[in-house]
């Protein structure tokens, strides 16, 4: 056919054409694999025509007229563990003098924990008393300074003006290099005590390991039947081959051992297994180690706790109660110096720096606290008491807690 003869092409509809023809083939066939295909785009426009796109409406819902009320149900965790008790003091029926006993110890919970189980015990406050002259801050002397020499009128002071459940004496005039106070000075001071106050009693050494052993031995001899607490054995002991001998006077003559050790878990389990060998677990009580707010607090709590949760859950050589010195809280020098008016009167901040201490304590699982100011004792009891009757009773319903006053 002549060049001039033929008909123009149609791009448009050769296009169709063969997108009908292509789609026809692809209708019977399941996959298409292309190999070496390339594809080149332009710009893309998109046309929306007005109107099209019409804005969804959000879902309304009807306002709330009054608060909604959520149930909650706490977790009751039970444990398999228990902590032992261990009473303080012997009634004259018990073969002591002491008009009453105190028992600490038996929690099967973590403190504070459950509304349903409570501890059978709440924490006692023992007060300390010294046989010499102690350097201590204005604030704690000036509550004690008409009978600091006089150990027996100290404590008698302890239990009719402030309180105390307990009462702490250190015989410090024991120290070899204080005024080497003979056990049987020493323990005559014991004897006064028990008859000034009819409480149980904790008997603190000088910490030197020889003489306190001596110490102890003579003060457990005069005091034979009152289940006083001698404060304290450690590895030290071991060491110095004295264990023994406290262990068997306090055995013979039916007294308590504080098992005291600086911060470390298992060296507490090391000597409590050596004071098996003597005495049974009920005569032994911890002290692990209380340090002041601000000189490593949190390490202690973090001890107590740890050895707490381990008595729960059936670590026998760790379901001992335990005590802390509190005390401790007055060899931080922020409790006692000078110091900005920002931070308060010292007057108040050292009675304070004891609380902090005790209350941090407290919520760890401590069983005692040995205390001095007066203040101090107060603010605990009353926060142990206010969380015993929060705990055994049921809390108001959530809602009611929240309260608008126009």
């Amino acid at each position: 056919m002549a060049e001039e003869e033929r008909k123009p092409v149609n791009e448009s509809e050769l296009i169709k054409e063969l997108g009908l023809r292509l789609l026809k083939i692809l209708s019977v066939v399941d996959r298409v694999e292309l190999e070496n295909f390339e594809m080149e785009i332009g710009d893309l426009d998109l046309w929306l025509q007005q109107g099209s796109l019409v804005p969804a409406t959000p879902p309304q819902f009807p306002l709330p007229t009054e608060l909604l009320l959520e149930g909650f149900t706490p977790i009751q965790e039970s444990y398999p563990g228990r902590v032992r008790e261990v009473t303080l003091g012997a009634t004259r029926a018990e073969g002591g003098s002491r008009r009453t006993t105190v028992t600490i110890g038996g929690s099967t919970t973590p403190p504070f924990t459950s509304s349903e189980v409570h501890s059978p015990h709440q924490p006692p406050v023992a007060l300390d008393v010294f046989d010499t002259y102690v350097s201590m801050p204005k604030t704690l002397k000036e509550n004690i300074l008409d009978v600091m020499e006089d150990p027996a009128e100290w404590a008698r002071l302890n239990v009719q003006k402030f309180g105390a459940d307990i009462v702490t004496i250190h015989l410090l005039s024991t120290d070899p290099l204080i005024a080497d106070t003979s056990p049987r000075v020493a323990a005559t001071t014991v004897e006064n005590i028990l008859q000034a106050v009819d409480v149980p009693l904790i008997i603190g050494g000088c910490g030197e390991p020889k003489k306190d052993a001596a110490v102890f031995a003579k003060v457990a001899e005069v005091a034979a039947g009152e289940r006083v607490v001698l404060n304290s054995v450690t590895m030290d002991m071991v060491e110095s081959k004295t264990l023994e001998e406290v262990a068997m006077a306090a055995k013979t003559y039916d007294q308590l051992i504080l098992a005291f050790t600086g911060l470390e878990l298992n060296t507490a389990k090391e000597l409590n297994r050596r004071l098996y060998e003597y005495l049974p677990p009920d005569h032994i009580v911890m002290d692990l180690t209380t340090t002041a707010l601000g000189y490593g607090l949190e390490y202690s709590f973090t001890i107590y706790e740890r050895a707490r949760f381990a008595a729960l859950m059936g670590d026998a050589e760790l379901q001992h109660p335990v005590v802390s010195a509190s005390t401790n809280a007055w060899a931080a020098r922020e409790a006692w110096i000078a110091m900005d008016p920002l931070y308060g009167p010292k007057e108040y901040r050292g009675p304070l720096w004891e609380t902090i201490t005790a209350l941090t304590l407290l919520f760890a699982g401590v069983d005692l606290f040995m205390m001095m100011h007066p203040a101090a004792v107060r603010t605990m009891r009353e926060v142990v008491q206010g969380l015993s009757a929060f705990s055994e009773s049921a809390p108001a319903p959530l809602s009611d807690w929240t309260i608008m006053r126009s």
